[in-house]
């Protein structure tokens, strides 16, 4: 028997439980994997309340994201060995001591990565990289936006954004979020609590607007990010943190702008695509990029917590679980 935190139907945070769970020898083309940190994301809280995205049918392991060390392979499996360092984007079951797993969801990680630092950013981190590198072609000077720059997601993309050689500006709701989100890289951080920030990026950027805009907040902020792109930028929705979008329509597009979702699951539709995306992210944690801010620790039983502290809002940097 093993230990894993999982769902019997959906709620609250108490809906977590704490468990003894059998775990199987990996069967064709699947890895049993012996977890060392487990990263908590939103996407967990959607699948444990069942709303959003919830394709998570209990009862379940939920958890999106963890890196661990393989114990043993099922036939088939040639990309990783036992005794590898191994990690995975998006594919529930995270909140467990021991799991199997399909070979294909799980990339091999180089040596010199810290499994914290991973396990703290690699879903984020991938996203970042989908959004930056693929969704729109930026050049250096250009104006980007991240909704909460001082949460998980946002630091990332403030370093990342930096890294390229461009002005970024981020939302954040108090002075000492905005003084972290400087930190991060942010040359211009707006308290949205305080001003509104549509009205200061036309004044920020002079009129010119935004290249793209990142919203990973949802409702309270979508209306307004559309109005922040300039011509032939992106407006890209990656999250729903205050609820599902609100209704717009033609007239809310902006002129000649682009609107998307972006997905990390793009970038794991393939096996190329998924080791050449995972493989520059390893990259930039290599070179020093990003300093990864692992805000919150938790033993995996306090899984609960963790949603808890998600949920507010409150939290700035990453969360993590230690089985």
């Amino acid at each position: 028997m093993t230990k894993a935190v999982r769902i019997h139907a959906y709620g609250g945070p108490e809906a977590l439980v704490y468990e003894d769970v059998d775990v199987p020898a990996p069967g064709p083309g699947e890895v049993r994997l012996n977890q060392t940190v487990a990263g908590v994301n939103f996407l967990d809280i959607y699948h444990r309340a069942g709303t959003h995205f919830a394709n998570l049918t209990p009862p379940a392991v939920p958890g999106v994201e963890a890196v661990g060390i393989v114990e043993s392979v099922g036939a088939g499996v040639t990309h990783v060995k036992a005794g590898d360092k191994a990690a995975y984007p998006l594919t529930a079951g995270g909140y467990a001591e021991t799991r199997i797993i399909s070979g294909e969801d799980v990339v091999k990680v180089p040596d010199g990565i810290d499994d914290k630092v991973l396990a703290a950013t690699f879903m984020k981190g991938l996203t970042v990289g989908h959004m930056l590198n693929d969704l729109t072609t930026f050049k250096p000077g250009d104006f980007v936006m991240w909704h909460a720059a001082a949460g998980g997601v946002g630091m990332i993309g403030c370093e990342w954004a930096k890294h390229l050689g461009l002005n970024v500006i981020g939302t954040v709701s108090t002075e000492e979020k905005a003084e972290r989100a400087r930190a991060a890289g942010c040359d211009h951080p707006i308290i949205y609590t305080k001003e509104n920030f549509a009205e200061r990026v036309h004044e920020i950027t002079s009129g010119e607007l935004c290249q793209a805009v990142f919203d990973g907040v949802g409702a309270d902020t979508w209306l307004d990010s559309l109005k922040c792109v300039k011509p032939y930028g992106v407006c890209a929705t990656f999250g729903l943190a205050s609820g599902p979008l609100p209704p717009f329509g033609f007239a809310d597009i902006p002129s000649e702008g682009f609107v998307t979702r972006a997905s990390v699951a793009a970038v794991s539709k393939t096996r190329d695509a998924y080791e050449k995306s995972s493989a520059s992210f390893f990259e930039i944690l290599k070179q020093g990029v990003l300093t990864p801010r692992i805000e919150h620790e938790l033993p995996l039983k306090d899984a609960a917590e963790a949603h808890r502290r998600l949920e507010s809002r409150q939290t700035t940097g990453s969360l993590i679980l230690i089985p």
